[in-house]
């Protein structure tokens, strides 16, 4: 049996279900939490609901709607839940056992995180708001014995189920509620306390970051009355806490709801770039890549808006005075609507607020996707579609001459400084995504590596950007309708190589597998450090591409239907040493028109 786990009480079930209990992880007021294991021999936790609770029928309709919509929360640091039986004599939900430390435990034994975990906490509790809140769930209990200090990223647990007891009105009297009071939002002792948002979990995010670097909670006071006295009228007390995560968590912790930034601008603004690299931050993602990936793929999940609904966030006064540069964002007009729980970045958002994000957080960055090198099958035959005439100079003539047009403008980026793609330096890959006059991606070793850009989901688009081939054995690389699917990122890869192109499906099935499709060679090489427009056509299942406005060929495949857009580098080639390096430049992005 694990450590933490105490003996079972003499009047405590042995087996509920399918799950043979083999001690107790702990007792909340809901109930009891045990350590049990599955007929497989797995471990898992089994939260056992209280006799009184059990047996108010209210509460058992509450409880089991809360169950059915947290099993939608993708596993994103999150514990999982795995099974429950509402129906049962004795309620129960069955979830992930974490095998690791409470952040409460860890802090009240070993004081305030070092600044590297700390930041890793961070990107971790704003990750799992962001899949929590993307499923439709608010967590209402966030605090620090709630999130668990797992190998490779920390996990949240308890998220959704305190909402089920919340609304039984006989549990909880008028003056009581769920929670614990350091770390509630102000809204939740007004009378509207019911109709909560999922801002109050980002207030509970700052306060729990806020312990987590100063060892106390930033309204901290001799009694919960006390607490919330101070929670409603007084700033927080953040001590020693540093920027630029200070930042972060002062407008976390805004008295108003509207004032605080989703958990989704919470993760864009602790994974956005600068020059000017955290340290703390590089350390924390170089112990625990595994969080990285986890938050990328939380910031994929959450992008679900057509393209021709893309709309910016507004922009905190404060830092709106960061001139955008000359990007233009051209979008249709909405009519304003009340947010969703998790806002995705769009187009908009990321053109007006990208440098505003660097500088509120200047010295974040991360380290980069951990990709391992992922040699292709070899190449599908050449295809017979006629070839494009030799390559004219480059131009930003109009996209896709001889392919379906789309029409609606979303995105123009000339690529010269940080915009709607950031700067990334990830010495753990040996890649760099930097900007001199370009976005110039460097890799030190093959494989891919796809640069921190829009996480806008696109389904029929046309994208054209400007390429350069820098040393020998460098292929560009786009992959479109990237997404996660079945649990692993996957879409289309098209590797732009001096002499051709080559189209292939990526990730499917275990977010690693390169599969040919086809092979588009050029009339003429690409010769080295010239410029081309290469440009795709999705529509339904064909990919029109191009060079410099004259078709290349076409592909068949409808493996994907939605996705993103990204840019990246793609050597496989052993004839030719690293570094590889592709510049891009007067990236184009358009959607085909409704109607």
């Amino acid at each position: 049996m694990d450590s933490r786990a105490a003996p079972l009480y003499a009047g405590d079930p042995r087996r509920l279900g399918r799950y043979e209990l083999e001690g107790r992880l702990g007792e909340g007021g809901m109930g009891t939490v045990y350590l049990a294991r599955d007929p497989d021999g797995r471990q898992v936790a089994v939260k056992v609901i209280r006799g009184e609770l059990a047996r108010d029928d209210q509460f058992r309709r509450r409880f089991r709607s809360e169950v059915n919509r947290a099993r939608q929360v993708p596993p994103f640091c999150t514990a999982e839940v795995l099974d429950a039986d509402p129906d049962n004599e004795q309620p129960y939900l069955v979830v992930e056992y974490v095998d690791g430390p409470s952040l409460s435990a860890v802090v009240a034994e070993r004081g305030p995180l070092t600044p590297a975990n700390l930041h890793g906490l961070a990107i971790g509790v704003a990750t799992a708001l962001t899949a929590i809140h993307g499923a439709g769930v608010i967590h209402r209990d966030l605090k620090p014995s709630n999130v668990l200090l797992a190998p490779g990223s920390p996990k949240v647990i308890d998220f959704g189920i305190a909402q089920a007891m919340e609304a039984t009105s006989e549990h909880t009297g008028p003056d009581q509620m769920v929670g614990t009071v350091g770390y509630m939002a102000p809204e939740r002792f007004g009378p509207g306390a019911g109709d909560l948002t999922a801002a109050a979990d980002v207030f509970a995010w700052g306060a729990v970051v806020a312990y987590a670097g100063t060892g106390r909670s930033p309204f901290a006071a001799d009694s919960p009355p006390a607490q919330a006295a101070r929670i409603l009228t007084q700033p927080p007390d953040l001590g020693v806490l540093a920027p630029p995560l200070r930042g972060l968590v002062e407008r976390a912790l805004a008295k108003d709801p509207a004032a605080r930034p989703t958990s989704r601008d919470l993760l864009d603004l602790l994974l956005s770039t600068d020059p000017l690299r955290s340290p703390a931050l590089a350390a924390a993602l170089a112990e625990q890549p595994a969080l990285l990936v986890a938050a990328e793929e939380a910031q994929a999940a959450t992008d679900q808006q057509p393209a021709a609904q893309l709309t910016a966030a507004a922009v905190p006064d404060e830092l709106a005075t960061v001139a955008a540069g000359p990007t233009e964002i051209v979008r249709p007009a909405v009519q304003p609507k009340p947010a969703p729980p998790a806002p995705r970045r769009s187009w908009g958002r990321i053109a007006n607020g990208a440098l505003a994000a660097t500088a509120l957080a200047t010295s974040l960055a991360v380290l980069g996707v951990v990709t391992g090198v992922l040699p292709l099958a070899g190449d599908a035959s050449p295809s017979t579609t006629p070839s494009a005439p030799p390559s004219s100079p480059p131009t930003s003539a109009p996209l896709a001459t001889g392919s379906p047009r789309a029409t609606q403008l979303i995105a123009q980026d000339p690529l010269t400084a940080p915009k709607l793609w950031l700067n990334r330096d990830d010495p753990a890959q040996l890649t760099t995504c930097l900007f001199d006059d370009a976005l110039v991606v460097t890799r030190g070793k093959l494989g891919p590596y796809r640069c921190p850009g829009p996480m806008d989901q696109l389904t029929d688009f046309t994208v054209a950007v400007d390429v350069r081939l820098g040393t020998p054995g460098s292929c560009g690389a786009l992959w479109l309708r990237f997404a996660p699917n079945a649990g692993h990122l996957s879409g289309y890869l098209v590797r732009i190589c001096p002499e051709g192109l080559h189209v292939a499906t990526h990730g499917v099935g275990d977010g690693i597998t390169v599969t040919p499709l086809r092979t588009l060679p050029f009339a003429s090489p690409i010769p080295p450090d010239t410029t081309v427009r290469i440009s795709a056509t999705v529509q339904g299942s064909t990919i029109a591409l191009e060079r410099d406005g004259q078709p290349v060929g076409m592909v068949q495949d409808s493996t994907f239907k939605a996705g993103r857009m990204q840019l990246g580098i793609y050597a496989d080639t052993q004839d030719h040493e690293p570094p590889f390096t592709v510049a891009y430049t007067n990236v184009e992005v358009r959607a085909f028109s409704n109607g």
